[in-house]
């Protein structure tokens, strides 16, 4: 992939305009990707607040393309690791080589900006574990030595749901880190036809050389302050805490949201709110993240699975028992 050095940078008029950013971006995005504009939302407000994403999809519907497209539109490092049933940890995190007589570390994909970890469920445990320490602590050890990763730094992580096959699925511990989970479904129809006016070579889509830069590192990093600056009041850290409480008592549950579920609903509903150009968190900006944040966290009872109920049927009973705070 091109450096994003290399093409024209077109950036907001005003670094705390978050949502001149936001448009910008889904502009920028839907060269490539048409009619995903909540997905980007959901990536950038992870993004903005150094949180990891799950995108969740069959084949064959951009999952990996509007992975590339949006870290394209920043100034960003990004690596692809594919994941796959014979790589070993030392493939993603790197390894210690002599040279000459002096031990040096070559470092892996995984230090970069972005991380691109397709078909994250193909890989076996103890790589998955590698990149758990990664995605919590911003560091990996190799060899009893400790480096740090760059900052920002985040995983964008793809897997199909439907098919298991040959796959490792995520334990509880590594989804729980996982901010969002945002699942791609299949366009409607207008968007579909969208699709096919764009331009391809051959099979692959034309445009995503023509995604521009409309933020860098230092512009993320100002977009974070804002985020953090923008208030929740007692009655909103109650409903967050009523919600994710209310997740452990539904009977359909096996286990219910961890108490890091309920900082990263706080956290997607301060960006949320920052996003809609607003310095304070509403009830609206929590009930509108508690599904992709919190869904792929819950676990269900086989009998409840028998009956085609799903974690987002389970995180919306959580939200219909408890009182909206006016």
């Amino acid at each position: 992939m091109p450096e994003p050095s290399t093409r024209s940078r077109r950036k907001p008029r005003s670094t705390d305009d978050l949502a001149a950013l936001r448009d910008r971006l889904r502009d920028e995005v839907s060269k490539v990707v048409v009619g995903q504009t909540e997905a980007v939302d959901r990536l950038l407000a992870a993004a903005l607040v150094g949180g990891h994403v799950l995108l969740e999809g069959v084949p064959g519907v951009a999952k990996t393309l509007l992975a590339r497209a949006f870290t394209m539109a920043f100034d960003l490092d990004f690596r692809r690791a594919q994941f796959t049933p014979d790589m070993l940890p030392s493939d993603l995190t790197g390894t210690s080589v002599l040279r000459g007589e002096e031990l040096r570390f070559r470092t892996g994909p995984i230090f970069t900006n972005v991380l691109l970890a397709d078909e994250i469920n193909r890989t076996p445990p103890k790589t998955q574990a590698a990149l758990l320490e990664a995605m919590q602590e911003r560091q990996v050890s190799v060899d009893g030595t400790t480096h740090a990763l760059p900052d920002p730094f985040f995983v964008i992580a793809t897997q199909n749901p439907v098919e298991y096959e040959g796959t490792y699925p995520l334990p509880e511990a590594q989804l729980d880190r996982f901010h969002v989970r945002v699942q791609i479904g299949y366009p409607d129809p207008e968007a579909e036809m969208a699709m096919l006016r764009l331009a391809h070579l051959g099979v692959e889509v034309a445009s995503l050389d023509e995604v521009e830069v409309v933020a860098d590192g230092a512009v993320l990093r100002r977009a974070r302050q804002a985020v953090e600056a923008t208030q929740a009041s007692e009655e909103i850290l109650e409903y967050v805490t009523a919600v994710v409480q209310a997740t452990r008592r539904l009977p359909s549950a096996t286990l219910g949201a961890s108490p890091r579920a309920a900082v990263h609903l706080l956290a997607a509903a301060k960006a949320s709110a920052a996003l809609a150009g607003r310095g304070y968190v509403t009830p609206d900006d929590v009930a509108a993240m508690a599904i992709p944040v919190l869904a792929h966290r819950l676990q269900l009872r086989p009998e409840a699975e028998f009956d085609r109920y799903t974690t987002v049927d389970a995180v919306e009973a959580a939200l219909a028992d408890v009182a909206v705070p006016r």
